[in-house]
């Protein structure tokens, strides 16, 4: 792997960490299976386009498409909590309406900008391009990791926590349950929509199709971090689902790279069966070492 397919796959695992902060947001500390980040994603990139084509400052335009995106995670909470749609059903009928709010605010399926003023123009230049974005995106996902770790230490986020954990024991609490997942969601969509505005402005512009997959990126890039790093303090818990998106893309570039895969026929072509085959082991793993540590232990017995 060359270094700038590896610095490439570094800055698109950041990036990813967002995503994966939300996603741990939602399907962990909620248990909320939110599939409104395939929509969200591309939401805050569409947001984040059409605002600096406006001639918005391009870090306004982020907060703006994060804004947008912590609207539509209100829209699915809402639907579940005060309508009474099942979870996954109220995720799936925002992600779908998404799709048209988003062609409605690019106006077309792609959005280029190329030549525009983003949040790597004034500190990226040729010589230090391959780094200097990385530092830069990097320094956005450990502002959210620390904003994260603050907020779960709050009486908010302990309230959201047991929500998550126990509703009935969080309702006898006198804890407002409805309140929580919807403040819950807010948060999770709102990271990711943040993600999908940052990787507009590293690709050069938006496109309808490119949430297609997050959640599954997403998702395994935390059931990834939580193998590798099992913890349990929140800090700990934050970083190892950045580290998992990190790996995850890099996973990914090396699998593309390999001359052993493209040998036996596998090309780029085939990213979305590699991305599968990657989630398939990220499930697969913990299991697989609870397994082993079973044995070991009536081995020891």
């Amino acid at each position: 792997m060359s270094l700038i397919a590896f610095f490439g796959a570094l800055e698109s695992g950041l990036i990813y960490g967002l995503v994966a902060l939300g996603v741990l947001i939602s399907f962990r500390t909620l248990d909320f299976p939110d599939l409104t980040a395939d929509g969200s994603f591309p939401l805050g990139g569409a947001v984040a386009g059409i605002s600096i084509i406006a001639g918005i400052n391009p870090w306004l335009a982020c907060a703006f498409g994060m804004l947008a995106g912590s609207v539509a995670g209100i829209v699915t909470a809402w639907l579940h909590v005060k309508l009474g749609i099942l979870q996954l059903l109220a995720s799936i009928l925002v992600m779908v309406a998404l799709y048209s709010v988003n062609l409605r605010i690019m106006g077309a399926p792609n959005l280029p900008l190329l030549g525009e003023t983003t949040v790597f123009s004034t500190l990226v230049s040729d010589g230090n391009g391959y780094w200097m974005r990385c530092l830069i995106i990097g320094t956005v996902v450990l502002v959210a990791m620390l904003f994260l770790n603050w907020f779960y230490s709050t009486e908010t986020g302990l309230s959201m926590r047991a929500t998550g954990s126990n509703l009935r024991m969080a309702q006898a609490q006198g804890i407002n349950t409805s309140w929580m997942t919807i403040v819950g969601m807010a948060i999770s969509n709102g990271l990711i929509a943040l993600a999908g505005a940052l990787f507009v402005q590293t690709q050069g512009g938006a496109d309808i199709s490119i949430g297609i997959g997050t959640i599954v990126i997403g998702l395994a890039a935390v059931i990834i971090g939580e193998t590798i790093i099992p913890a349990k303090r929140i800090w700990l818990i934050t970083f190892a689902v950045v580290v998992g998106a990190v790996l995850y893309k890099l996973f990914i570039q090396v699998a593309l790279s390999s001359q052993t895969l493209r040998s036996i026929g596998f090309g780029p072509q085939d990213l979305n069966l590699i991305t599968a085959l990657l989630v398939v082991l990220a499930l697969v793993l913990p299991k697989a070492k609870n397994e082993l540590l079973s044995r070991k232990l009536r081995s020891q017995r």
